[in-house]
């Protein structure tokens, strides 16, 4: 077998998630063929809902905002050897921290107000993703079940405090926080005259995404904490024996993860919402998780792979109304991008050796030998 060239590593990062996701779009397609519509048709409407026209993409940017948040709750911890799946928790919490501290302080306003706000969900988001990394660490806990666990224990401790001790008493029928104060909440970038422009209604948010991830990819890349943290995740036994404080580089992927999930719900609190309801559950914490896999763990990489998915799921009312399709057929769909991601990962390393055969050797024979 001929060694790896130099591009196979690159092409195959490329190629193997690109391939994923066409099985994945061909088999949803055989999925809504089996209900009586053309695959044709659901693909074209998945994509005219995504990014057909201004209204689309203002809808797809808006989705995308907090999956960049909520991947790389994954994606960082992962970059140190960690499994981490309970961005949805703290997702929650942030979101919680958020629309809570008003109740605190209730002098907070304007930017400072905002920036408070925001810093507060994302203190807690850390501090609870932090927490899977300390039971991992020091106790042995296993960080993909914990996590996952602590998740469920996060949407219960939010579902408490919002149907109780925080319940807004105007709330009647939908449970709530009372409403951030106006001099509080994120508004669009391009502000209300807009209009019909690619960013008329898209909030802040998306750019505080866009930061992260762009902050993230400086720091692994570029720092010498970012560099520790590579170290531990490719061999933490080594990253032990030269002396690198792998406990506090874990305790800090998880801390840093967890904050950008919390900071992702308390955008959704800011500028989406403007209080803590059960609509901030929505599964962004889980989807974040196969946005950070299909763009294998670099930050960089997060922001198109959030868009495309986000894109997917604002057209789920489109397949809705045009077809009668449910719109959380969506989510079918994710799932089987999600499988066969992780299928791709068996071809790492080996997907260009398939289409590779040597010849055998031809043996020399001794002097004598028979022919």
């Amino acid at each position: 077998m001929s060694t790896p060239r130099s591009w196979h590593a690159p092409a195959e990062a490329l190629l193997l998630p690109a391939g994923a996701l066409v099985a994945a779009l061909a088999l949803f397609g055989l999925f809504v063929w089996f209900g009586g519509h053309s695959p044709v048709q659901v693909w074209v409407l998945l994509f005219q809902g995504a990014f057909g026209d201004a209204f689309s993409w203002q809808n797809s940017l808006q989705r995308a905002a907090p999956l960049m948040l909520t991947a790389l709750a994954v994606a960082l911890p992962a970059r140190a050897g960690l499994t981490v799946i309970g961005g949805e928790g703290a997702l929650v919490l942030g979101a919680l921290g958020c629309a809570g501290l008003p109740y605190i302080l209730s002098d907070v306003s304007g930017t400072a107000g905002s920036v408070a706000v925001l810093a507060a969900g994302a203190l807690l988001g850390a501090g609870w993703i932090a927490l899977a990394g300390a039971l991992r660490q020091w106790r042995g806990v296993n960080e993909t079940i914990s996590s996952l666990l602590l998740g469920y224990i996060a949407i219960a401790l939010f579902k408490h405090f919002v149907e109780g001790p925080m319940r807004d008493p105007a709330s009647l029928n939908k449970p709530s926080t009372r409403p951030l104060a106006e001099s509080l909440r994120i508004g669009a970038i391009m502000g209300n005259s807009a209009g019909d422009s690619l960013l008329g209604d898209v909030h802040w948010g998306l750019v505080i995404g866009l930061v992260a991830c762009l902050a993230a990819g400086l720091w692994l890349s570029f720092s010498a904490s970012g560099f520790a943290l590579r170290v531990v995740g490719g061999n933490a036994r080594a990253a032990r024996l030269v002396g690198l404080p792998t406990d506090r580089l874990i305790l800090l992927s998880c801390a840093l993860g967890g904050g950008c999930a919390g900071l992702a719900g308390a955008v959704e609190v800011a500028a989406v919402h403007q209080s803590a309801n059960t609509a901030v559950i929505a599964g962004l914490g889980y989807t974040g998780i196969l946005v950070s896999f299909v763009a294998r763990h670099k930050p960089w990489a997060i922001p198109p792979v959030a868009l495309l998915f986000g894109g997917f799921a604002a057209a789920g009312s489109l397949l809705q109304r045009r077809i009668g399709l449910p719109d959380a057929s969506v989510l079918v769909l994710q799932g089987f991008a999600f499988v066969f991601i992780l299928a791709a990962e068996a071809l790492r390393g080996r997907l260009f050796g398939l289409f590779e055969f040597s010849l055998p050797r031809r043996v020399k024979l001794l002097p004598g030998a028979a022919a």
